[in-house]
């Protein structure tokens, strides 16, 4: 499940600024987060992107496949990756439809 930082950083680049997104490594996978909601993941050095309606509509014909043994299906993107304006539109309609994380609570020592 191990990644290439070059991918990761290639496809955060690909996502215009506007999306905040940022990425965080954990247990080989790399997760990455647009406002602070989960958008999608990266493993394997392929992007998998929280299944929406709105992303599901937007890009028709959908290749689901779990990141990783025992997860659930999300979108696979292939060679749209590359598209800059529709990666932003994605993670976008992702972000919006996904519910707003709620607040942590702080443990007491």
């Amino acid at each position: 499940m191990a990644n290439d930082q070059a991918f990761i950083e290639f496809v955060v680049d690909q996502i215009d600024p506007s999306c905040d997104v940022r990425f965080r490594q954990m247990f080989g996978g790399c997760t990455l987060y647009s406002h602070d909601k989960v958008v999608a993941l990266i493993c394997d050095d392929q992007l998998f992107v929280k299944p929406t309606v709105a992303g599901r509509s937007f890009i028709g014909e959908v290749v689901e496949a779990p990141p990783y043994e025992g997860a659930r299906n999300s979108f696979l993107v292939g060679e749209q990756i590359e598209d800059s304006d529709w990666l932003t539109q994605l993670i976008t309609l992702t972000a919006a439809e996904l519910p707003t994380p709620k607040p942590r609570k702080k443990k007491k020592r």
